[in-house]
């Protein structure tokens, strides 16, 4: 990075920490979920209890397979006479197939409205002032509790100038406070054969009280026998590491491999996540890319900037 780029890149990052950091999430994908089993149907679908979500507070939960693995993660929050569901916008088609297929004799619809409302995200700030024509809804997103707006799209610009307070995040430093926070994205830490429990999704996205649903089965053995193969980690290192890195032990042994990376302004340093075979529990490893160079890491507890 350029050094005008990289003090600006860091003015900004220090306005986020301070201000709060604004996300546009207009690309992700979203759902209505209408009809009066709507609460019934989809609790039977995802890893959290839709049941009693708070007035005005989005939940995160996961879809998974019968035998456990991830479809997608999604928020959940509840309207006057609807669900509203949001999820990565790479899932918009998938997704909607697999929450549909379960839809036989229940009085619920699933309809697409992606791209109907503009929606930002403010993290790490107090609650905004009610803005004319929007909904706040409170979530965690990046970490730290945040809050939803929601708009008709055509207000985009209007919101925007109303939330003027707050730094509003490029992409690539969104995806350097994502990784320092220790959040899974879609496509990077999770996808079709990954089970919530090595994503540290059992956290926050599942209830493990609540009743049937698809995948519980598995998720719950997963639970009981309290350990799966392999973790997301974080990991630090003062050379650049990159996503696709193996990690290697002393010995040589494949200890897992590297599934993110960015410059922490935080850190002052490369962090990454990936996952972590369990029993490498060394304090240093060495990522290698694919030509063989070798950059010691430091093995990080999440998230890596609290």
């Amino acid at each position: 990075m350029a050094e005008p780029a990289a003090a600006a890149a860091a003015a900004l990052y220090a306005e986020a920490r301070a201000r709060g950091a604004l996300l546009d999430l207009g690309t992700r994908a979203r759902w209505r979920l209408a009809g009066a089993d709507r609460i019934r149907y989809l609790n039977g679908q995802v890893t959290n209890d839709v049941r009693h979500i708070p007035p005005g507070t989005a939940i995160p939960a996961c879809v998974t397979t019968a035998k456990g693995r991830l479809c997608g993660v999604i928020f959940v929050s509840a309207g006057p006479d609807f669900l509203r569901i949001d999820a990565e916008g790479e899932l918009r088609e998938p997704l909607a197939q697999r929450l549909e297929r379960y839809i036989i004799a229940d009085d619920a619809e699933l309809r697409d409205v992606t791209g109907e409302e503009c929606h930002f995200h403010l993290a790490g700030a107090p609650r905004p002032e009610e803005i004319s024509g929007a909904e706040i809804i409170a979530a965690t997103r990046l970490g730290h509790p945040g809050f939803d707006i929601l708009a008709p799209a055509a207000r985009r610009e209007a919101i925007l100038a109303a939330l003027g307070h707050a730094a509003l995040i490029p992409p690539a430093l969104e995806e350097a406070l994502r990784i320092e926070a220790g959040i899974p994205r879609w496509g990077a830490e999770l996808d079709e054969e990954t089970l919530p429990a090595e994503a540290g999704l059992d956290a926050a996205a599942i209830d493990f009280h609540k009743g049937c649903y698809i995948g519980q089965e598995v998720i719950s053995r997963i639970k009981s026998v309290g350990h799966v193969n392999r973790r997301l980690t974080g990991f630090t290192a003062s050379a650049p590491l990159a996503a696709g890195m193996t990690l290697h032990a002393e010995s040589g042994a494949e200890a897992g491999r590297l599934t993110s990376a960015a410059w922490s302004f935080g850190l002052e340093s490369w962090a990454a996540l990936g996952y972590l075979k369990r029993g490498s529990a060394a304090a240093t490893l060495h990522a290698r890319s694919a030509d063989g160079a070798a950059t010691e890491v430091k093995i990080r507890d999440l998230p890596l900037v609290p």
